[in-house]
This record gives C-alpha cells, sequence and structure tokens, in this order.
C-alpha cells in the first residue's frame, strides 16, 4: 500500500513540475534528487497513516404498488412501482496522528462523504484525541455516530439486511448528530474492565436530518450507551449493551396535547399553559440490546434483539425528529419498537440466510379502530407498523456480495383513512455490494 501511495504521490508531483520549478526556480536545476527528497517523501511519510475505504451499493427494488411509501431506501415516485438507485457509494477517510512513545495513536480525523443519484452529503466529520498515558479515554468533536443501540451504530457496509427498521429511521435518520462524545475503552488485555465500553456524548438534536443545517434551539441531547463487548459464554460469544437518550426541543407554541386516561380509554389532553411556550418538548429514549452467536464448521448461527422505549415529541401528522423547528402544536406520544435478528449461514460462511422482524408502535396506549376516531385526536402519526423481512447473501469474495430480500410490511387497520386496510408496500430489493 505504502509503494502505491508513493507512486501516486510521485505522479501527481512530477505532473506539477513545471509549476514547482517556476515557484522554486533552481530546486531541479541544481540536482533532481533534492526534489523527491524535500518534496516526495515528506508528503509520502505524512501518508504512511492516512487510510481510504468505501463501498458502493447499486441496487433494484421493485414494490407492491405504484407510488408505495417505503422505508427501503425512500417513497416510490407516483408512477412507478420499480426503480434502479445507488443507494449509498461512501468514500471515508481516516488519518492516525501517531504518538511518540506508542503505537497507538494519538488522535485520529475521520471524513466521509456519500455521493449518489440524490446528491452528495457529508456523513462523518470529526476528530477524536486519545489520553496520552493509558489511551483509555477519548474524546470526540464533530459529526459522528449517536452512542445508541446497535443497529443505529452497525454500518451500512456491514449490515446484512439492506435497511436499518423504520424505528431507527424515524427516530434517529441519518444516525449522525454534531456535538462532543467522552468515552471510557480499557486498553489492558488481561484489565477486569477490559470487555466493556461507556460513551456519553452531548449532541445538538436534530442531527442530520433533512432541511437541519444548524442547531435550531438552545437544547441539548445527552445520549449514551454502556456496551459489554463480545465475551465467550458457554459455546457461544455474548454481546449486548444498555442505551439511554434525554432531551427534546423547543415548542414554538403555548399547545401541548398528552395521552390522558380516561377510565381505561386513552386520549390526548391539552395543556395551553403560557409556559410551554419555549419550553423543552421531552425526547426520552431507553434501549437494551443482547447478540448471540455460535461458530461452527461450516459458518455460524446469530441471534440479535433490541427494544426502545420511551417518549418522542412531535406534531398532530409526524413523529419523525426534525431538521428544522416544527411550528405546530406540540404531540408528547409514549412509543415502544425493536428489532430481531436471526442469521445462518448454509452449508458455508460464503451464504448466509437472514430473517429479521421489527415493530415501531409511535403511541402504545392506543391501537385499532379507536385511531382516527372523531374527537380522539390521533392520526396516521400514531400507526403501528409491523415488518418482517427474508432475504439471502451469496459472498462473491470477502469485499463482494449479492442479496436478495423481501420485506413484508403490515400496518395495524385503524379509522384512519388511508389505513383502513393494509397498505400495499411490500418491497423487494436485489443489490450489489463491492467494499474496499
Amino acid at each position: 500500500m505504502k509503494s502505491v501511495l508513493f507512486i501516486v504521490v510521485a505522479a501527481c508531483a512530477l505532473f506539477l513540475m513545471p509549476f514547482n520549478a517556476a515557484a522554486q526556480r533552481y530546486l531541479t536545476e541544481y540536482d533532481s534528487t533534492l526534489f523527491i527528497r524535500d518534496t516526495v517523501r515528506p508528503v509520502v511519510k505524512r501518508m504512511e497513516n492516512l487510510y481510504f475505504s468505501g463501498y458502493i451499493q447499486p441496487q433494484f427494488q421493485v414494490a407492491q404498488s405504484k407510488g408505495a411509501p417505503s422505508y427501503e431506501g425512500g417513497n416510490f415516485s407516483e408512477f412507478s412501482n420499480n426503480r434502479f438507485m445507488l443507494r449509498r457509494a461512501r468514500v471515508k477517510l481516516d488519518y492516525f496522528f501517531p504518538s511518540k512513545n506508542s503505537s497507538f495513536p494519538a488522535a485520529l480525523f475521520a471524513f466521509q462523504f456519500d455521493a449518489t443519484e440524490r446528491g452528495v452529503n457529508v456523513r462523518d466529520m470529526y476528530a477524536r484525541v486519545f489520553e496520552p498515558k493509558g489511551h483509555n479515554f477519548a474524546l470526540t468533536m464533530g459529526i459522528f455516530a449517536r452512542p445508541f443501540g446497535y443497529e443505529i451504530n452497525l454500518s451500512s457496509a456491514f449490515r446484512e439486511t439492506p435497511e436499518r427498521g423504520r424505528m431507527s429511521q424515524i427516530l434517529m435518520p441519518t444516525e449522525r448528530d454534531l456535538g462532543a462524545m467522552l468515552s471510557y475503552e480499557p486498553q489492558k488485555k488481561k484489565g477486569k474492565f477490559k470487555p466493556f465500553k461507556l460513551d456519553v456524548a452531548l449532541v445538538n438534536g436534530q442531527g442530520l436530518a433533512p432541511g437541519g443545517t444548524t442547531d435550531f434551539d438552545q437544547y441539548k441531547d445527552l445520549v449514551s450507551r454502556f456496551t459489554l463487548k463480545p465475551i465467550p459464554v458457554g459455546g457461544l460469544t455474548l454481546s449486548g449493551g444498555l442505551s439511554l437518550l434525554n432531551g427534546g426541543w423547543r415548542q414554538a407554541t403555548k399547545y401541548k396535547w398528552t395521552m390522558s386516561d380516561n377510565s381505561g380509554k386513552y386520549n390526548f389532553n391539552l395543556d395551553s399553559s403560557l409556559s410551554n411556550l419555549g419550553g423543552k418538548a421531552e425526547r426520552r429514549y431507553y434501549g437494551a440490546d443482547v447478540q448471540l452467536v455460535k461458530k461452527h464448521g461450516w459458518g455460524k448461527t446469530e441471534f440479535r434483539a433490541e427494544y426502545w422505549r420511551g417518549l418522542q415529541p412531535g406534531t398532530a401528522k409526524t413523529t419523525t425528529n426534525p431538521g428544522i423547528l416544527p411550528l405546530d402544536p406540540t404531540f408528547i406520544r409514549p412509543f415502544d419498537g425493536g428489532f430481531f435478528y436471526f442469521l445462518q449461514n448454509l452449508g458455508n460462511s460464503k451464504n448466509e440466510l437472514m430473517v429479521k422482524y421489527d415493530w415501531y408502535d409511535p403511541n402504545r396506549k392506543v391501537g385499532g379502530p379507536q385511531i382516527g376516531m372523531n374527537g380522539g385526536g390521533f392520526t396516521a402519526a400514531d400507526v403501528r407498523f409491523d415488518t418482517w423481512g427474508v432475504g439471502l447473501t451469496r459472498w462473491l469474495t470477502d469485499r463482494v456480495k449479492f442479496l436478495v430480500y423481501y420485506d413484508f410490511v403490515k400496518n395495524e387497520k385503524t379509522s384512519v383513512a388511508g389505513y383502513t386496510q393494509d397498505l400495499k408496500d411490500n418491497i423487494f430489493t436485489a443489490r450489489f455490494q463491492f467494499r474496499f
């Protein structure tokens, strides 16, 4: 890799030599080796700690109906039920700053962007500084993934299913946010705290949600995750974590709707106190996850389970985490949801069966025909969705894979127009992925 970089840099330097010769008039005239010694070699030395990685995911999809709403890459256009798309095409650059007295880096800089037919977007941009003595603590600042849950933090290059679950995409769109994070991860190989990691982040809250270019209020989100890294347990490998998010955003009106119990029947109750104007709309999540892996002669069997529960502010029409300040009255909903994965190699590690079930219930206090009935205040934003997915992956090499996947999406039947029956929104995906 170093020799390749040397050749590339040298070629670029030679290409630019006429310009350099004009700027440094006599350098090459005295000794051409000076150019290699003083220009090329210092650049290559700086690039020794520079690493590039990335992946591309072209795919073809077929929906059950034209214009189908979807969390498998976005809604279909009004007159189409099939499409080619470049789901992701990402390049990441990592630069490690070496420390003087250790092989462990003193710091690192990471930059990742995504370039598709929908535009170019930054996905990561952060600097991480490590505590110089034991390297147990690290401070990260910039744009980075929120330390919440397992599925959120599993890279799309390594995740088995085409997309994260509906709940992940609604509550934490783009998975990333802007802020600072303190991490504790013991580095001693035999330390008693070696299997554990703790991340605590303070972030703006709206993340990289569509429309958001800057923090729209003074409130911040505190996000944390306590992780148990993989450990052997009775022939299995066990890992897991506990997550917490506590935050919210500014209320633009004095009207705040919360769920209340009226003789066993829940309805929205209005609080129109003037103190609500400018106050915080509570956002609070609790999460727990576990992963179990069994390795055997022809691959592995893996099971994952993850559950979220909490309060999500929104409007009458949506519970999606906003990129810009919502100007409508605030609705606080108690939600829950989860993700379950079953992964099984077939014959060898190159073939894998995946079965996934996830659900998102934006308002766990109500359901069925009560949603949409007159006087209740419930809308399509309160409708629960359950999704079953099944697929097969074929690894052509350790860097190239092809997968087919089918999502069976079920919404609960309600009294809301358009949701009295199950929507025709099942999705088939065929994807090719190359990773480098």
